[in-house]
């Protein structure tokens, strides 16, 4: 999994709508609002009337400038020489060659080589619908979402295809949902745009230059909590598709399986794709709270509620096979484990490797008092009662187990997971300083 990119530390800037003087159609020079890549490879027979065709849609309905660049990735028919053909004709089309296949890597080359502030793609065979291209990059435009994908499964798409293709495409979609979690609802439709700065930060993420590529970029930037809209499409299977579905299938396990497992031991530096609120006086810091004490707490409490159900399950059956106080030294010292790793990520927002086994030693101290705290309690319960009944057992642990979680939030933000780089305050210092830039022009 690729970590090591070019990209600037610190969140991304909040979202904004893109400035006027960028949008006005009427400027006689300027930046694309929007560049569409077409990916082909061996399409000499659909290019020139695919180009023709979006076009002749993008000049009658889309109100900004764009550019159609055609991505030809290593073909060996007449491909190159029709692209440059329509290069030379259409003030708005442009050829790129590359020597090597991969819809990925010919998106992401030439994605990072484009100066348009929304970048785009399509497939060659125009099998989505045109008329959802404008819906697909105004939430871009506006600045509402960083990302925007057509998407087959949507309630309202309407979709002609065959029994085969449409269980390949709701398996794969099972499969994303069950292994990684992710909530978008079709990965591999051909038709998606992305904002160039969100573009800029996320593919030096993504390693996979096949047709995984697009399952990589979604997840990743779900998991960064980018925002993505999804549009339903209406969209027509082309009976001569050339994609090999048994070799592709096994490539996107194999990439399910590699990023799963990049995202399992924090590998990518997601922090990198985070967003801060946009210019909203509902967003503002409320005085006198401390930065994400809100949001930790609720994380905080969320896992909380889960370690102490798997303590309890835990505690239930060690305790069918000993004592009431080993019982309880081995389910806290698993679910301490594994309360530790799930707050480190999700409550304090903690990714990589550094720290992370000094965060667990930590973790165990904290472990030790909450198990003083418990094995205490049982203590006491043994001395008053004698032999108690299990679900009495049980109430006193709960008891204690509530009374150990206040002090281990309090440990866990003050001496485990403290703040060290201002947190939640990059996003005030950014705005006021987008502010005072808007303010000099």
């Amino acid at each position: 999994m690729r970590t090591d990119t070019d990209t600037p530390w610190g969140s991304l800037p909040a979202r904004e709508h893109l400035p006027v003087e960028v949008l006005d159609a009427r400027a006689p020079t300027g930046v694309p609002v929007l560049d569409v890549t077409i990916p082909v490879h061996n399409e000499e027979r659909d290019l020139e009337s695919c180009v023709r065709r979006l076009h002749d849609h993008l000049a009658r309905t889309f109100p900004y400038r764009f550019s159609i660049t055609v991505a030809d990735n290593a073909s060996t028919d007449r491909t190159r020489a029709v692209a440059a053909r329509l290069a030379a004709s259409i003030p708005e089309v442009i050829a790129y060659r590359l020597e090597e296949k991969g819809r990925g890597r010919a998106l992401r080359t030439v994605w990072s080589r484009s100066d348009s502030p929304v970048l785009a793609y399509m497939d060659v065979d125009l099998s989505t619908d045109l008329n959802a291209l404008l819906p697909l990059v105004a939430p871009l435009i506006s600045g509402h979402s960083d990302l925007a994908i057509g998407s087959r499964l949507a309630r309202s798409s309407r979709v002609v295809r065959g029994p085969k293709r449409e269980f390949i495409s709701r398996a794969y979609n099972l499969v994303l949902k069950s292994s990684l979690s992710a909530r978008f609802s079709d990965a591999q439709c051909g038709f998606k745009a992305i904002r160039r700065e969100v573009a800029e930060r996320l593919l030096p993420m993504v390693e996979d230059s096949g047709w995984f590529f697009d399952t990589e970029m979604l997840v990743l930037a779900e998991r960064a909590g980018l925002r993505i809209h999804e549009v339903p499409v209406d969209w027509v299977d082309d009976p001569d598709s050339r994609v090999h579905i048994v070799s592709t299938a096994v490539d996107d396990l194999k990439g399910v399986w590699r990023v799963g497992r990049a995202l399992a031991v924090g590998a990518l530096p997601l922090d990198r794709l985070a967003r801060p609120f946009g210019d909203d006086p509902r967003d503002r810091e409320i005085g006198g709270v401390p930065g994400g004490l809100a949001r930790q707490l609720v994380g905080f409490c969320v896992v909380g509620a889960l370690s102490t159900l798997f303590y309890l399950l835990l505690y239930s059956l060690f305790r069918t096979a000993s004592g009431a106080q080993a019982a309880n030294a081995a389910a806290l010292l698993v679910s301490a484990v594994a309360n530790t790793a799930a707050n480190r990520r999700l409550t304090f927002g903690v990714r990589g490797r550094e720290r992370a086994v000094r965060h667990q030693a930590q973790g165990l101290v904290v472990f030790g008092i909450g198990l003083a705290l418990t094995s205490g309690s049982l203590a006491a319960l043994d001395a008053a009662s004698g032999n108690p009944a299990h679900g009495t057992e049980l109430a006193v642990l709960i008891s204690a187990n509530l009374a150990a979680t206040v002090l281990r939030f309090l440990l866990f933000r003050a001496w485990v997971f403290p703040d060290r780089r201002g947190g939640d305050e990059r996003p005030t210092v950014r705005k006021d300083m987008n502010t005072q830039e808007r303010s000099a022009r």
